[in-house]
């Protein structure tokens, strides 16, 4: 069966986040994945472990939107324009300018990379499935407010979600290309 586009274009956009993370925390070696690189910095195990936070509670979100629409006979998907941009993924990923977590999603520092990693590759299975069961409907009509960038679409919440991914990645290759030199010192 052929995968409708919007949802193949935001599961491929997801699968291509998620390998670059999996590659930088890779180039990393394990003993420096708790190594912060100052003070008020995150380290590796400590993003990771935000990731699974925010996911988590994302993943909850949508399903249990998704699930109320396709309770309420949610439509056949007519759409089929790109998603990726319809989303500031600029803004997102944009490392420039600090965004403080909230409570819930700062990390406590006292979960090993390897869990954070196999708790992402289990979020992500299950919104691939959410996903992929409701491929064909028209998710574009399922509107959910974000804190920062205003009402998305369940598609713009997904491509959040690996735009996310990535603003980590690149502070995860910021954390390494610093621990990594003062490790070497």
């Amino acid at each position: 069966m052929t995968m409708h586009p919007r949802t193949k274009e935001v599961l491929d956009y997801l699968d291509t986040c998620r390998a670059k993370l999996e590659k930088a925390v890779a180039e990393l070696p394990g003993a420096l994945h708790g190594e912060r690189p100052g003070e008020d910095r995150w380290s590796v195990s400590e993003i990771l472990e935000h990731l699974s936070l925010v996911e988590g509670r994302i993943d909850q979100l949508l399903m249990k939107e998704l699930d109320a629409a396709r309770a309420a006979g949610l439509a056949a998907e007519r759409e089929t324009s790109p998603v990726l941009p319809t989303l500031d993924l600029a803004r997102v990923t944009n490392r420039s300018e600090p965004i403080t977590a909230r409570e819930g999603s700062l990390p406590t520092g006292t979960v090993s990379t390897d869990a954070s990693l196999m708790l992402l590759r289990k979020l992500r299975r299950a919104l691939r499935d959410a996903i992929l069961a409701a491929d064909g409907l028209a998710l574009g009509t399922i509107r959910i407010p974000h804190p920062r960038l205003g009402t998305l679409d369940l598609y713009q919440w997904l491509a959040f979600v690996g735009g996310h991914e990535a603003r980590h990645t690149a502070q995860i290759r910021e954390v390494a290309a610093a621990v990594g030199a003062q490790a070497g010192d």
